[in-house]
C-alpha cells in the first residue's frame, strides 16, 4: 500500500506540474484521485486497480514528462498480482 500511495502521490504532483494542457487530463486527474482512495482506504480492489492504470496510461502514456511516474504506478499497481476471475 505504502508503494501505490507514494507512486499515485508522485504522479499528481508531476501532473500538476506539468503546465502543457492536453484532451484527457481530467480524466487522468481523476483516476489518480480514484487510485489514492484506494491506496489511503487500505482495501483496493484489484480490477478497479488495473482498471484505472488503463486509463491513467491512455490518458497520459504519450506525455514522454510523465513516463517515469507512470511507470512506477504501472509497477506498484502490479505489486497486488492478478486479478481473480469469478467463475462463469
Amino acid at each position: 500500500m505504502a508503494e501505490l500511495h507514494a507512486a499515485v502521490s508522485r504522479l499528481r504532483r508531476e501532473l500538476a506540474g506539468h503546465r502543457a494542457d492536453f484532451a484527457d487530463r481530467g480524466i487522468a486527474e481523476d483516476e489518480l484521485a480514484t487510485l489514492h482512495a484506494m491506496a489511503v482506504s487500505g482495501a483496493p480492489e484489484v480490477r478497479r486497480l488495473r482498471r484505472s492504470l488503463l486509463l491513467i496510461a491512455g490518458a497520459i502514456g504519450s506525455v514522454s514528462a510523465l513516463s517515469n511516474g507512470l511507470a512506477g504506478v504501472r509497477k506498484a499497481v502490479e505489486l497486488f498480482g492478478e486479478p481473480t476471475r469469478e467463475a462463469p
